[in-house]
């Protein structure tokens, strides 16, 4: 599905969709998506972009953490920190 970037509104991107695709599916997923897609106020065409979408945000960002914990990574290294230690600390602290 070729997508031509157009805007981007509340961190959503909005795409204009100008190429059309044809996808066999079984009758039953079908209707589930159709039904899905009209629940959302969506075109099944425009939920299923989204979602491809998504995938390759995801597959992108795969492994890689956000900054504040990418910056924590190794701070505890060399330490004599257990979990139970940590369990011990948590419950003296809140009892």
């Amino acid at each position: 599905m070729l997508c031509i970037l157009t805007d981007v509104l509340g961190g959503h991107i909005v795409r204009h969709m100008n190429s059309k695709l044809t996808l066999r599916m079984d009758e039953g997923l079908i209707a589930l998506a159709k039904a899905e897609a009209a629940q959302r106020g969506k075109s099944v065409s425009q939920m299923i972009g989204e979602f491809i979408d998504v995938l390759g945000h995801a597959e992108k960002s795969k492994g890689k953490l956000p900054p504040v914990t990418s910056s924590l990574r190794g701070v505890l290294k060399g330490s004599d920190v257990s979990e139970e230690s940590h369990k011990k600390h948590l419950r003296e602290k809140y009892g």
